[in-house]
């Protein structure tokens, strides 16, 4: 038992990683002492705490590096899709429209969809930028963007009914 913990103590480098292991590799030891003929067992049950250990870490380094990896194409990801913000129906020119309409919006949501759209910077960055949480940027965007096409909805209406 001190064998097994002393070593998970020295990999883990934390008491309750240490013990948690050594518990592991005694559920272990059932199955692997069935399946080898083992000389010399103080000596066999080192090799396998230590690359038991080593596993372990191996296994969250990865899970560590993916996760790093998902934030950063998290921070880059913008929406784009026509669906998701579809302005392209009027008669006068879009940008005059839009900006129009865009400084009608609350100072927020003028904010959000300005940096969102304009500069495409992703919610993380904005909430950075901004201070606001990503689920208030979220939200102020999605309003906004409800907002927008109301505005140049009733815009377009009124510029039918002109002529």
């Amino acid at each position: 038992m001190h064998l097994v913990y002393g070593v998970c103590l020295k990999y883990f480098k934390n008491r309750e990683d240490a013990k948690d292991g050594a518990a592991a590799i005694f559920e272990k030891l059932i199955i692997e002492t069935q399946k080898h003929d083992i000389e010399q067992f103080k000596t066999w049950l080192y090799v396998l705490t230590k690359n038991f250990c080593l596993m372990k870490i191996r296994a969250e380094k990865s899970t560590k590096q993916k996760k790093v990896k998902w934030e950063i194409e998290q921070d880059a990801f913008v929406e784009s899709s026509y669906e998701m913000h579809p302005l392209d129906e009027v008669n006068r020119s879009v940008d005059n429209i839009l900006m129009d309409c865009i400084d009608k919006l609350k100072k927020e949501q003028q904010e959000c969809i300005r940096l969102f759209y304009f500069k495409s910077k992703s919610y993380r960055e904005i909430s950075k930028l901004t201070g606001a949480k990503e689920k208030k940027v979220k939200s102020c965007i999605q309003n906004g963007k409800r907002n927008l096409k109301i505005c140049i909805e009733k815009t377009n209406e009124e510029e039918e009914k002109q002529t």
